[in-house]
């Protein structure tokens, strides 16, 4: 099966984006919570690694209920991570080094503190009545994402109504049914697109328009499961369409990637719309598949083919800040996330990468008196080690405990082994900046039944040939016949002897080029 990309590239198909998760990424001053000032100071490093683009999590002013996903202004900086104007400088710093910034936009809901929802409860005739969903009843039988089990739907005491709530009480959820709120948060857009950054993550854009009159099924209800991944509903479209127009009118290439937890690729590509919905949509069914060459060759196939067949361009990922890192996932086991790392970075579309896969990090073991996130999403947001010494790099003791291994696993310790994960994901970055072909070229997927994943990347730019990735996730070296005659341009077992012309061996994952 094979799949083109013709015409001019823009940043957001061409690059990488890395995702930060600022509270855990470096500490600027001292307190033991990352801030502004800490990515600030570690950009040298990230352009060293060789990434496009920088995708903050949330910033803006919160109580820190969800941990910045409840919004108490969204044209602020929450005082933890810093000033207005520190993202300034952070804006400018980027582009003085050619990297990209984006931010987490979240549309779907507010915090409870949000002068617009403290507006809205007072009354239901006050100016902002309408801008919160409320009911004299609950309307549906919705559960809440988290915590588990939750009715998606909190009575409010001042206003003596039932408001929605896909997630914490303390996150209401936005009636985008009010033209009002709809322009209140273009015009938020407008704030930051204003001040420079290039575009935003939008989280769980798919809930900005919803059918309230719709059930659940109720099999997943008994089973406890909110009703996020069930929320597909023709008018979000036409929203996201307006959101679009706000991106377009600005100068330069300002791009949007939705969080569309949608777990059918068919669904989720159709927020691509014609070209005129979001540029990039996240691909959870992608994320959540097993390490299993079939399953991985389905889901990559299926994925382009639907699309192809909008002209829309792929986006992959592996770890967030919502679900166990992959390493974790795959079994902890680094030759698998070696592997995992050259599928991720040859795969035609934007990969995302989350700080730390780059180190091999797995997930931290959090006792329970250190656990603070209502989701139970804390071991995948363990502070980064920068350094091998006793504080990693954190002057104070960071708000959550580091991962295993954090001296070995440290960034200062893997620059210094060229052998280590980290080098690996540099040159794999390097690798594709260099090599137009694994940005954009030509894909095809070789046909095979067995624990080998064969594919082809070529761009008629490239003069060198074609690129052959393969990898083989079996305990036996296997003959493929496409590197036959093939030069290794990388490996992620450097030093293993060779089983002979056009065999792969055991465990392994390479990248070459064949004249």
């Amino acid at each position: 099966m094979e799949h083109s990309k013709l015409g001019p590239t823009p940043w957001w198909q061409s690059g990488v984006v890395y995702q930060i998760y600022p509270r855990s990424f470096a500490d600027g001053n001292g307190d033991g919570i990352g801030d502004l000032a800490g990515i600030r100071a570690h950009l040298n490093h990230l352009q060293w690694l060789g990434v496009d683009a920088l995708w903050l999590s949330p910033v803006f002013r919160s109580p820190m209920a969800d941990f910045g996903y409840d919004v108490s202004d969204f044209c602020d900086i929450d005082p933890v991570f810093g000033t207005l104007a520190d993202i300034d400088a952070l804006i400018a710093d980027c582009h003085a080094r050619d990297l990209k910034l984006m931010l987490d936009w979240v549309p779907n809901h507010t915090s409870i503190e949000h002068p617009w929802f403290q507006e809205s409860r007072r009354d239901r005739t006050n100016p902002k009545a309408d801008w919160f969903v409320w009911r004299d009843e609950p309307q549906n039988n919705w559960l809440a994402s988290f915590p588990r089990g939750e009715k998606a739907w909190e009575y409010d005491e001042m206003r003596g109504q039932w408001y929605l709530r896909c997630f914490l009480r303390e996150q209401p959820d936005l009636n985008w049914d009010n033209p009002d709120v709809e322009r209140a948060m273009h015009d938020t857009l407008r704030f930051w697109l204003d001040r420079g950054v290039d575009g935003f993550r939008m989280d769980v854009i798919h809930l900005i328009g919803k059918n309230l009159s719709a059930d659940d099924p109720p099999s997943a209800v008994e089973r406890g499961f909110g009703h996020v991944p069930f929320n597909d509903v023709p008018v979000t479209h036409e929203r996201i369409r307006g959101i679009r127009a706000v991106l377009d009118s600005f100068p330069g290439e300002r791009a949007c990637v939705g969080e569309v937890y949608l777990l059918d690729e068919a669904r989720m590509a159709e927020y691509y719309g014609t070209g005129d919905e979001l540029h990039l949509s996240f691909n959870f069914s992608f994320l959540w598949a097993r390490w299993d060459p079939a399953t991985l060759r389905t889901k990559i196939v299926s994925t382009l083919g639907h699309l192809a067949s909008r002209g829309a361009w792929a986006t992959w990922v592996l770890s967030n800040h919502d679900v166990p890192r992959h390493r974790q996932r795959y079994g902890g086991d680094e030759t698998v996330a070696r592997m995992a790392a050259v599928m991720l970075l040859t795969l035609p579309g934007t990969p995302f990468l989350y700080q730390g896969e780059e180190l091999g990090l797995v997930d931290a073991d959090v006792p329970a008196d250190r656990v603070v996130d209502p989701g139970g999403r804390d071991g995948c947001r363990a502070p980064i080690p920068w350094t091998a010494e006793p504080d990693h790099g954190w002057p104070h003791e960071p708000w959550l405990p580091f991962a295993p291994e954090p001296d070995t696993r440290s960034v200062a310790a893997q620059r210094d082994d060229a052998r280590s994960i980290l080098h690996l994901y540099r040159d794999l970055l390097h690798l594709r900046r260099d090599h137009q072909a694994l940005q954009t070229g030509s894909f095809t997927m070789i046909d095979r039944d067995d624990e080998v994943i064969v594919y082809t990347r070529h761009s008629g730019n490239d003069t060198g040939g074609t690129y052959v990735v393969a990898l083989n996730l079996g305990d036996t070296a296997v003959a493929v016949a496409e590197l036959v005659g093939a030069t290794v341009l990388l490996t992620t077992s450097p030093g293993q002897p060779s089983a002979g012309p056009g065999t792969l061996p055991p465990r392994t994952a390479i990248v070459a080029i064949v004249a």
